[in-house]
């Protein structure tokens, strides 16, 4: 028996889209220009046509359903082609347009990609982004995401890995801090000073310094007096403050070294380079949005050396 979408049942699905995509009904309307009401009852008649729910509901929030994380990943992408194709027929085929989602590290956020978005969306007047900066690793598929930048190299192999460049982290202070405590000459002087520890939101537990020492890397627990969870840079902002040491990566520390605000110690320990990579799944349709959002980050912050990785190795680490 032949089946036929009616134009009804795509305009349903793509309320359903919106809806999983912002997270509620009233969101939805108000983004497409209709009542949430409509968005309520164009979803009812999904969920009757599937027999499955697609989203559980309380009074306060709705939520994606397993059935539904699927059901978005397919249809979204399905909507996108459908997009493009009426582009392609209109010649508007080569104007990337619609929306663009990234997650980024709070790191790399502020000190690299958020700086280039205002030339990025100055050239693609027709493209959104919607940014999460935090430190969360996200599923590409449940949660909806486009493209995520992370430190280190991932182990699954259905993702595509693009370097960006090598960070490595070093040890800074304030200059009024050094001065009343004195400057750490070797690792074990480290005892003697306050630290600041990043908890890491995978484990609770506070992340060790990285450290090279005899050519060999090491992971070094310190004793911290201030542990913060979730912003890296709020260690950064208790350094400059007088606080005591914290380890960050060069590329945070560079404007704030030159402004005289912080002071690298123990540079003969720095740590061991690693990549921040561009990653997005390897099978998944990209629109012309995402391949110009690609284009541009990797123009703009690749090393020479950067390559596609489509099974590297290496750890995944949300920093």
């Amino acid at each position: 028996m032949q089946r036929h979408l009616a134009p009804v049942q795509l305009a349903s699905i793509e309320l359903f889209c919106k809806a999983a995509e912002l997270g509620g009904f009233t969101a939805a309307a108000r983004a497409l220009g209709v009542t949430p009401a409509a968005v309520s009852r164009a979803i009812g008649r999904l969920e009757a046509r599937l027999a499955v729910q697609l989203f559980t509901r309380t009074t306060r929030q709705i939520q994606l359903t397993e059935a539904g994380h699927d059901y978005y990943h397919q249809c979204s992408g399905a909507l996108t082609q459908i997009e493009e194709a009426e582009r392609a027929l209109t010649g508007r085929q080569s104007e990337p347009a619609g929306t663009v989602r990234i997650s980024v590290p709070t790191t790399y956020g502020h000190h690299r990609l958020l700086p280039l978005l205002p030339r990025f969306l100055a050239q693609y007047p027709e493209v959104r982004i919607e940014a999460h900066v935090g430190n969360r690793n996200i599923d590409f598929v449940q949660d909806g995401y486009d493209l995520a930048i992370r430190l280190g190299l991932p182990d699954d192999g259905r993702l595509i890995a693009r370097p960006l460049e090598y960070a490595t982290p070093g040890v800074f202070a304030a200059p009024a801090y050094l001065a009343a405590r004195g400057t750490p000459a070797s690792l074990n002087d480290l005892a003697q000073h306050d630290c600041v520890a990043f908890v890491l939101p995978s484990s609770g537990r506070a992340m060790p310094w990285s450290f090279l020492r005899d050519g060999e890397e090491i992971a070094l627990p310190v004793s911290a007096r201030l542990w913060v969870e979730e912003d890296v840079l709020a260690c950064v902002g208790h350094a400059r403050a007088g606080g005591g040491l914290c380890q960050i990566y060069h590329y945070i520390a560079a404007e704030y070294v030159a402004r005289g605000e912080l002071v690298e110690v123990l540079q003969p320990y720095a740590g061991r380079a690693r990549p921040f990579s561009l990653l997005y799944p390897q099978n998944r349709h990209r629109s012309a949005s995402v391949r110009a959002f690609i284009d541009f980050v990797l123009a703009e912050l690749a090393t020479p050396s950067g390559h596609d990785a489509a099974r590297p190795a290496g750890r995944h680490i949300p920093l």
